[in-house]
């Protein structure tokens, strides 16, 4: 591996951890979209003049007081907005709520309001303020609470992270008060009150949990690599990736000044997210906002990379699926990349999609972005097909079994029944790489298993969640399991594990909306990274042994004694081409990602009990083995 995911934190923001220098722009309309949203009568146009916008800070009342000193804490918020909102114009707003306004910074290019640290917010972090308030909106940045301008602390996902912003829209619909920097109650007469909130990663995370609140005004949500569940972003089946991270990344977010006034609330954080068992609890319920789903009354144009092992993929399919559920309006784009923002992956198209996006759901335009295909899914770097929808339709389960090699040697994977099979052992030894446990190489199979199709004759695609079934015996009272899938071909893919997580960042820039001041519209320009590599591991899972009930119960096993454990796989969309051979390799204790049992146990898997299933588009008859 390039990259452990156990050391990414939520605040990764993608290539770059650093802020470029920006010069001092004159105003100029400098604009790069296509020409299709330039010359379409059924989209916005750019008529209001970016440097003659209004740009103030607010401090929207909440009922909240996470610092515990009698005060209810204020949001703050930046907003630019057309000067003509001064007279008879009313617009809707874009909010991009964040924790990372004052440092850390967001998009490709770091970008904070302050960067010069006088006080002063200079600029409005990423393209939309450049592009939009020509175009007749308003742009909003709320600071979550406790960071930046804002009063209070963190809480990591907690339900008053996202009241803290749900303060601001009832402000913008006029059913908060707030103040400006002078202390004067200011009113949001400029706005028709309809949002639409987006951001990447914490916070399109916020965007997610604002909409499962159902607030009145909240059009649409543009959630990219964004969390549903925080248990499932710190945990999988029972295992913490790493320890401390609630606590931790509410450290890093807080404003800088309060660090001490803060840390009772971190403490709590510590101890009630429960590090010890990995179980999921109250602390996490109340983090899962797959819970609320059905308050949900925003459309959602949902972003996410099917590499991203920052934010996983679960954290986008199992809110996808409540959303279907529901009905909810829905529109989806998967990349080949990990945890980045598709203006840095496919900047033109993402450009036009999103203008069309918002002036549908926010001015009412009636353009047909809601006739295209629901789905996009990148299949190699820069080639996108359009689907009907995601999982495929026509995606059936399929169980293949595990046998075991006449040789003794590698493991095969087949449709056949499995009436009689050895069982097979193995030893847990969390030292090994991934590299180690995934080559072909029998010498390792003390400390893995390693099952592999036949070369397949035709090409499989499979679409959704695999799902995991071993009958299982150990000689201790707990162990870890981990799964990979594996795709053994030769190929040219995505680069995914690379610094970039799948694209580079260039020198050259281009533009998008206008410049003025210190707020420049252009950004570097990027490329997808590829490599050509002899496998890919498609896709991974990790289960904690004394979870096989429940995630929320811990059991402790009874030596030789066998189990079922059962456990979803993240989910993919992938195609295995013909020739090539998939590949099933289980393991014990992954020290890669996750924080590995210490048993080094010895488990041997019953194999005629034993399967995976796999959401393969055509079903069985679609794969030859």
């Amino acid at each position: 591996m390039k990259v452990k995911s156990k050391f990414l934190k939520l605040f990764v923001t993608g290539t770059a951890l650093f802020s470029m220098s920006l010069p001092s722009y004159v105003h100029a309309q400098t604009n790069t979209s296509s020409v299709k949203t330039q010359s379409d009568p059924t989209l916005s146009q750019p008529k209001y003049a970016y440097s003659d916008a209004i740009r103030e800070t607010v401090f929207v009342e909440s009922q909240l007081d996470t610092d515990n000193n009698g005060k209810k804490d204020r949001i703050a918020m930046d907003i630019i907005r057309p000067k003509e909102t001064e007279g008879s114009l009313r617009v809707p707003v874009i909010m991009d709520a964040s924790p990372y306004y004052e440092r850390l910074g967001r998009g490709n290019e770091s970008e904070v309001k302050d960067k010069d640290k006088d006080g002063i917010n200079e600029m409005f972090p990423l393209w939309y303020d450049n592009y939009f308030v020509p175009r007749g909106y308003a742009v909003a940045q709320p600071e979550m609470v406790g960071t930046n301008q804002s009063d209070g602390c963190p809480t990591t996902g907690g339900p008053e992270e996202i009241e803290s912003i749900k303060a601001t829209i009832d402000w913008l619909n006029g059913r908060t008060k707030a103040w400006n920097k002078d202390g004067r109650e200011v009113e949001a007469y400029w706005t028709d009150g309809k949002v639409g909130m987006i951001g990447k990663s914490y916070d399109g995370t916020l965007a997610n949990g604002v909409a499962a609140t159902g607030v009145e005004g909240l059009k649409t949500i543009v959630p990219i690599g964004a969390i549903s569940s925080w248990y499932d972003y710190y945990r999988y089946g029972g295992i913490p990736y790493y320890k401390g991270g609630p606590s931790g990344l509410a450290r890093t977010v807080v404003n800088s000044k309060r660090q001490a006034q803060c840390e009772p609330v971190r403490q709590q954080l510590l101890q009630e997210s429960d590090d010890a068992t990995g179980d999921y609890n109250s602390f996490w319920d109340e983090r899962n906002y797959i819970n609320d789903v059905k308050n949900v009354k925003a459309s959602v144009f949902l972003i996410h990379g099917l590499n991203d092992y920052n934010v996983k993929t679960y954290q986008f399919s199992r809110w996808w699926a409540e959303l279907a559920k529901q009905n909810v309006p829905r529109k989806i784009w998967l990349a080949q990349t990990g945890h980045v923002d598709p203006f840095d992956f496919r900047r033109s198209e993402w450009v036009d999609t999103l203008h069309q996006w918002f002036d549908y759901w926010l001015k009412d335009m009636k353009n047909d972005i809601m006739d295209e295909p629901m789905a996009d899914i990148e299949r190699s770097a820069d080639t996108w097909k359009t689907y009907s929808t995601w999982p495929d339709k026509k995606a059936k389960y399929v169980k293949i079994n595990l046998a075991a090699n006449k040789k003794g040697e590698t493991g095969e994977l087949t449709k056949h029944s499995i009436l009689k099979s050895p069982s097979i052992s193995f030893t847990d030894n969390p030292l090994l790489t991934e590299e180690q446990l995934i080559q072909p190489d029998a010498s390792l199979n003390k400390n893995r298993l390693l099952f592999l199709s036949e070369p397949l004759l035709q090409s499989v695609r499979f679409s959704g969640t695999p799902k995991m079934e071993l009958s299982v015996a150990t000689n201790a009272e707990d162990t870890n399991f981990t799964a990979y899938l594996v795709d053994y071909g030769t190929d040219t893919r995505v680069d995914h594990e690379s610094r970039g997580e799948g694209i580079t960042t260039l020198t050259e820039e281009d533009c998008w909306g206008e410049s003025y001041g210190a707020d420049d519209a252009c950004y570097k320009k990027a490329v997808k990274s590829t490599h050509t590599s002899d496998y890919e591991i498609v896709t991974r899972s990790w289960m904690d042994a004394q979870n096989y009930q429940s995630l929320s119960v811990t059991t402790l096993l009874n030596p030789g004694k066998p189990y079922q454990v059962r456990w979803d796989v993240l989910p993919e969309d992938y195609i295995f081409k013909a020739g090539h051979r998939i590949g099933l390799v289980i393991a014990g204790s992954d020290d890669n990602w996750t924080v590995p049992d210490s048993t080094k146990a010895e488990n041997t898997i019953l194999l005629p009990r034993s399967s995976l299933r796999l959401p393969v588009v055509g079903g069985a008859k679609s794969i030859d083995f």
